[in-house]
């Protein structure tokens, strides 16, 4: 039975107690036992875990057999850390055994010198395979693919099939179908095994084939490849290069991880950092990192506040603006991210594009203006009580209703806009739509209010 994420957490918690327990006892070879008593996937989830101290101590007590697979497992950071002090030759043989696309990920963190070495200290097959693979990036279809599969040509009979596959001690992972190629490797359909199994054994894998499935193109973003298994219910895909000839297939096990890294990368993108940020990074490593957007951040404040100099003797004037202006930039705020996020996602998902984005501008307008009206009348009944003046209730409503207008307008566009410009909307939109309605409701607050005590 499978433990759930809340008791997995709980394990890796009382884990790392009694890691902390025997590194204060120096009983280095309970904890040697411990760590080795765990599967690789545990035991990187424990050194993510651990802070830098006890992190180096763990690392070293691994079992030489295992550290590959712990690799495997690390994080894009954390493993670079790692590799960037093991020599080539070590590199090679604690990667030998695994699957490609994961053999790949490790190797393209690695200088392109390093590449070359650790290529060098490989044998002849896993040369090939990688180097199969090497040259796509690691967000592609071609990053994600495992040369480990099983070909078939048309003209064999499902007895030569059955037998062939005997020959094998066992199927890849994953394996639904086999894969049907000419002699140049080219790609023409699939032959599931459950075809292979109630067929007549007589019949030719020609007439069983299923040649409508198209194969996915090497170059295709792993989001889209995410979103094709969705719709298709795929286990596995064939994966071709640009010739149409086979590189490998995409198993739903890297596909689930693609999912896992793009939710991570929504995540930390509104905050401005990376999905691959390490939680237990030292001081000299993340404060860099964060200050760059703190920055950014100080820049578009000095914006906001920049609009409210140049109604500084209106609020000197009546000290009540002062009070009221946060409300303002507030609520245009919140209203502003609930639509980025909902058009954001939905970009993310395929929901939205050119065709619909325009009805979504509109209904976003109308929520803003229906909501703007209902909470309009509700601060400017709490002013208007709070400081008994008639005429703030309609400045602060008037004003309201504006900057939620606005946050519609800009929460909707902001993402295409972006998007347009090559920049991640999850990454950029949160600090440019805080400005955008953080400046209309200053100016709009502000200005009004000017008018009206002019």
């Amino acid at each position: 039975m499978q433990a759930s994420s809340e008791e997995l957490q709980n394990q890796t918690q009382a884990r790392l107690g009694k890691v902390q327990d025997y590194l204060g006892k120096g009983t280095l070879h309970q904890l040697r036992q411990m760590v080795n008593g765990l599967r690789p996937v545990e035991i990187a989830q424990l050194i993510e875990s651990a802070p830098p101290a006890a992190r180096a101590v763990i690392w070293d007590l691994v079992d030489k057999s295992t550290l590959g697979e712990v690799l495997e497992e690390l994080s894009e950071e954390v493993r670079s850390t790692y590799l960037s002090n093991i020599d080539a030759e070590d590199i090679a043989t604690l990667t030998e055994g695994l699957e490609t696309d994961n053999l790949v990920d490790i190797l393209q963190a690695l200088p392109e010198q390093v590449i070359q070495e650790v290529l060098e200290a490989m044998d002849n097959q896993d040369r090939e395979r990688v180097e199969k693979i090497l040259p796509y990036p690691e967000d592609t279809a071609g990053g994600l693919t495992n040369t480990d599969t099983i070909t078939v040509r048309p003209r064999f009979t499902l007895d030569v099939v059955l037998r062939y596959l005997r020959r094998h001690p066992e199927l890849p992972p994953s394996t639904d179908s086999l894969i049907v190629v000419n002699r140049k490797d080219d790609y023409l359909g699939l032959l599931p095994l459950s075809k292979v199994l109630t067929s007549d054994p007589n019949t030719t894998v020609r007439e069983l084939m299923v040649s409508d499935t198209n194969a996915i193109r090497a170059d295709m973003p792993d989001v889209e490849v995410a979103k094709l298994f969705e719709q298709h219910d795929w286990v596995s895909a064939p994966v071709v290069n640009e010739n149409g000839q086979l590189l490998g297939r995409i198993t739903i096990d890297d596909v689930v991880d693609v999912i896992r890294e793009e939710a991570a990368h929504n995540i930390m993108s509104f905050a401005g950092l990376d999905e691959d940020d390490d939680t237990f990074a030292t001081v000299r490593k993340s404060t860099p990192r964060r200050a760059i957007w703190l920055g950014i951040n100080l820049l578009t404040a000095l914006l906001a506040s920049s609009v409210i100099d140049l109604f500084q003797e209106t609020i000197d004037k009546v000290v009540a603006l002062a009070v009221l202006m946060p409300i303002v930039a507030s609520m245009g705020g919140v209203a502003g991210s609930q639509t980025l996020t909902l058009v954001i996602r939905g970009m993310a998902t395929g929901k939205i594009g050119q065709n619909n984005l325009r009805w979504l501008i509109s209904r976003e307008v109308a929520v803003g203006f229906i909501n703007g009206m209902i909470w309009a009348l509700i601060m400017g009944a709490i002013a208007g009580l709070w400081f008994r003046d008639p005429i703030i209730p309609f400045i602060i409503g008037s004003a309201m209703l504006i900057n939620l207008i606005m946050a519609a307008i800009a929460g909707s566009v902001l993402p295409s806009i972006l998007k347009a410009m090559k920049i991640d909307p999850a990454l950029a939109g949160g600090v440019t739509l805080t400005t955008i309605t953080d400046v209309t409701g200053f100016f709009a607050f502000l200005g009004l209010a000017t008018l009206c005590y002019a």
